[in-house]
């Protein structure tokens, strides 16, 4: 009887042994699976291409940095970044397009001070919010403009070029596409004695099209444009509107300079940013990737060679660049006698 018990008891405490160990070896294939899903879902985002808007035509300053930054920050996300361009009203249709995207991190924009600083000078009331109504990601750089005529404009010189204006004050035009663009002729045509018509273009390149074709008088071109244009001796430049000569035009003297303007400058930023109620999480990974595309050798020579200045900043350096900005546009367009529409 005592060695029938003890058999039970011993094939009992077997059993439970093998239960123990049967359990034992489902919390670890448990605890695996738990283990293997972390990494996943913490990368989640992204898991499909996002869409890179710029707001401005194809060949401006924004849209060559986009198409810098698109390239380098899918790199660092491992998804596609397509850039699309919506031009039209000064940059306002694509970055309304953006601004209808809030909550979507997979929607982003490349722009410039036309759009989140200039505009609320230029225009008594806007569609969208600059700054309530996107996430401010990245600074990319700053560019400048270049005094532009034809190589038949009898003009070499800026003192020339402002001793003609005055001659025929009223009867000159130029064409602008931009913010930057008006602010800079404007500011030219006040501080330089002489009036002059402006004719809106949608961004920079159609407005380039029509100076070569001599429908208008003279423009201000973005650096990158204005280098490629004098060394294929399509138009010649007169004035940079930075404070410091440019590598990519070394010979180009500033305006302030060569046309005795003391404080006439014209220096607009390129930024990246993203819709509204991102969500903390996508916030960071866009602008980790953002800064981590800036941060290379590669990228800031291509981005110099586009007419840029790298100046890379997160995204609350860029939120206190557009803050100081909205109220240097302000003053500026004030100042070159531009009034809102």
């Amino acid at each position: 009887m005592m060695m029938t018990t003890m058999g039970a008891i011993a094939r009992r405490t077997s059993c439970e042994a093998g239960l123990s160990g049967l359990c034992w070896m489902v919390v670890a294939s448990l605890a695996c699976v738990v283990m293997l899903a972390q990494p996943a879902h913490a990368q989640t985002f992204p898991t499909k291409p996002l869409r890179l808007i710029v707001p401005f035509p194809a060949g401006s300053a924004s849209d060559s940095a986009a198409r810098i930054l698109a390239k380098a920050m899918g790199e660092e996300l491992k998804q596609p970044v397509v850039v699309e361009n919506k031009p039209g009203a000064n940059g306002i249709l694509g970055v309304e397009q953006v601004k209808l995207a809030a909550g979507d991190p997979y929607v982003l924009l490349v722009t410039a001070s036309t759009t989140h600083a200039a505009n609320l000078s230029l225009y008594k009331q806007l569609p969208y919010d600059p700054v309530k109504d996107f996430t401010p990601l990245a600074k990319i750089g700053v560019t400048a403009f270049v005094l532009m005529v034809r190589p038949d404009f009898p003009a070499a010189t800026m003192q020339e070029f402002l001793a003609y204006a005055r001659q025929r004050s009223g009867k000159l035009n130029y064409a602008h596409g931009t913010a930057g663009m008006l602010a800079s002729a404007s500011l030219l045509a006040k501080m330089g004695g002489f009036a002059a018509q402006g004719i809106a273009y949608k961004g920079n390149p159609p407005a380039l099209i029509d100076l070569m074709g001599g429908v208008v008088d003279f423009s201000f071109v973005d650096v990158g444009n204005a280098a490629v244009q004098m060394k294929s001796g399509k138009l010649k430049g007169l004035g940079v509107t930075m404070l410091r000569r440019t590598v990519l035009a070394p010979e180009l003297p500033t305006i302030a300079e060569a046309g005795n303007m003391p404080g006439f400058e014209i220096v607009p930023w390129v930024g990246l940013l993203a819709p509204a109620n991102i969500g903390n999480d996508a916030r960071d990974t866009l602008m980790k990737a953002a800064m981590a595309a800036l941060g290379k050798s590669e990228v800031k020579a291509q981005l110099t060679t586009a007419g840029l200045d790298p100046e890379p900043l997160d995204g609350d350096g860029l939120a206190r660049t557009i803050d100081a900005d909205i109220k240097l546009w302000a003053r500026v367009l004030s100042e070159a006698g531009v009034q809102p529409e």
